[in-house]
């Protein structure tokens, strides 16, 4: 199988490729913050751009890259400097942006995972050979004397061979180079790969940003569900895709029904649920059904401290469930250790291949002591 077989690693399933959107939503302090540092000449060779998985990290990545690459630097001429760019914006029709597209912009490096050795799927990690490769990209794009970019997506997934020579490249970096590292976490990272860059911070998405990313993205979505969407993914598009790709909504309805049940729960219900996560590939069902649970009890613990639910319902009847659950602080506090407990369990049992069905039914039935 060869490279251009395998599918992208960084390409979220059902959604267009960070390089195919021209929009970035919701982001417009990073944009703010990066475009300042380029008028006032304090760009950085190093950024770093953090944030929940799913929030337009690379989306903001590959529109870095399309400015620096298509903006000539500012020279005087006759009539004075030209204004300073006012937005990230590159036009569509713009060479560069084609190029992007292509992936055959000679001024942008694209690191992420790689093919494993056999080249039958891709590697668990970006390794240290995917590196070197860069040598050979700063010997061929030296001579036209622009600006080169380097996209890390994502630096979490770099080993630590790998880590060690981006770590080398921030210490000595190649002239005219911007690297640019997305980090889901970044606190995972060499401490002194974080200290050589600068921070742009993504945060989660609001309701109304949402329901345009979600838009943007060619997801249809009743504006009605933009509220729950937003709550479940906890602001982020990439996970809001994989609610809406798994019918998410209507799974976590399903486990508030369920949970609604209590104290005697819906057996006939429970079972239900725990057959549909049940058999070949039912993979993805099943762990997103362990992550809403994790989100539902959370929510019953929030509620339980606070006193009251979460202002927005992430499905119908929601905040009364919660609030009759989860009446007061220290039922809060119960939810919340039997819930970690009830978690740590179920995701041994699913790295052991413990049957799903069974999984689940044992998820509930912990989660009812």
């Amino acid at each position: 199988m060869s490279d251009n077989e395998l599918p992208e690693p960084d390409r979220v399933d059902g959604a267009p490729h960070p390089r195919e959107t021209e929009r970035l939503v919701g982001q417009s302090r990073a944009e703010d913050d990066f475009l300042t540092a380029f008028n006032t000449g304090r760009l950085h060779h190093g950024w770093m751009l953090t944030g929940p998985r799913g929030v337009g990290k690379a989306t903001l990545a590959w529109r870095i890259a399309r400015f620096l690459l298509a903006t000539p630097p500012a020279e005087d001429d006759m009539f004075g400097a030209p204004p300073p760019p006012q937005t990230l914006d590159i036009s569509a029709e713009h060479p560069v942006s084609h190029r992007m597209l292509a992936l055959s912009e000679p001024g942008l490096f694209l690191l992420r995972r790689g093919p494993t050795d056999k080249g039958d799927k891709l590697a668990a990690e970006i390794r240290v050979n995917e590196v070197r490769k860069l040598g050979h990209f700063f010997s061929l794009s030296a001579a036209d004397g622009g600006r080169r970019v380097v996209i890390v997506d994502s630096a979490d997934e770099l080993n630590i061979q790998a880590a060690n020579a981006i770590l080398k490249m921030l210490e000595e970096p190649p002239a005219n180079t911007t690297i640019l590292l997305i980090s889901h976490q970044p606190a995972r990272l060499l401490p002194t790969i974080r200290s050589r860059c600068r921070v742009l911070r993504l945060g989660p998405l609001s309701p109304d940003d949402m329901a345009t990313a979600l838009a943007q993205a060619d997801a249809h979505v009743d504006p009605s569900e933009a509220a729950a969407l937003t709550e479940l993914s906890q602001g982020s598009v990439g996970e809001a895709l994989r609610l809406i790709n798994l019918g998410g909504l209507q799974l976590y309805s399903d486990i508030l029904s369920v949970m609604g049940s209590l104290p005697n729960f819906d057996s006939a219900r429970m079972l239900a649920l725990s057959d549909s996560c049940a058999g070949k590939g039912k993979e993805a069902r099943l762990d997103l059904l362990l992550t809403l649970v994790d989100q539902m009890t959370a929510r019953l613990a929030r509620t339980g401290v606070t006193g009251h639910p979460p202002a927005h319902e992430a499905a119908p009847q929601e905040a009364g469930i919660l609030a009759r659950l989860s009446p007061d602080p220290h039922t809060g506090r119960h939810w919340a250790t039997l819930a970690g407990q009830a978690s740590d369990r179920a995701r041994h049992a699913r790295a052991v291949n413990v049957d799903a069905a069974a999984l689940v039914t044992d998820l509930f039935l912990q989660l009812k002591s």
